[in-house]
């Protein structure tokens, strides 16, 4: 049996880096039953409205919707329910005492398959003000236009 090598992306967050403002990552296992496994081998999985906490010392993956298995029998897992994290010791600590000051939140940013393994990248974030997000997107802009104009000279000195 061949196994599997390298990264495959399953669901991104992209609306997460719009509104939080990522200051640290983690690459976090999952504990998954098997029709859960299943379902994301189809690619489908959501990480809109999802969320992460440390309960007890652990930490849960919340409200990440991943499908019911389309051919799974009368033990299928429910598409919304709470999802452990596995995470080294030290992160557990670190992730405590930074969610523990106001404004942190644990976001999911991707889900993914390294080397055959469900896994996702959690982001320690702060949420974004309204300006804040304004003024990222104008930035975003003005970069644009600046490479735009730096091509489109280089374009013009290579004609000449």
């Amino acid at each position: 049996m061949v196994k599997e090598q390298g990264r495959k992306n399953i669901a991104q967050n992209r609306k997460a880096r719009h509104d939080y403002a990522i200051e640290d990552t983690y690459e976090a296992g999952i504990v998954l039953t098997g029709t859960e496994v299943k379902s994301l081998r189809q690619g489908r999985a959501s990480l809109v409205d999802g969320f992460a906490e440390v309960r007890d010392g652990e930490v849960w993956m919340l409200n990440v919707h991943i499908p019911e298995y389309t051919e799974g029998t009368w033990n299928n897992h429910t598409p919304r329910r709470p999802r452990k994290l596995l995470l080294h010791k030290l992160e557990i600590l670190k992730l405590i005492g930074k969610t523990k000051e106001t404004g942190y939140t644990l976001v999911p940013l991707s889900l993914y398959f390294k080397d055959g393994r469900a896994k996702v990248e959690l982001a320690l974030a702060r949420g974004k003000r309204e300006y804040d997000k304004r003024q990222t997107l104008m930035e975003k802009q003005a970069k644009r236009e600046a490479d735009r104009a730096m091509s489109a000279a280089r374009r013009r000195n290579r004609g000449a």
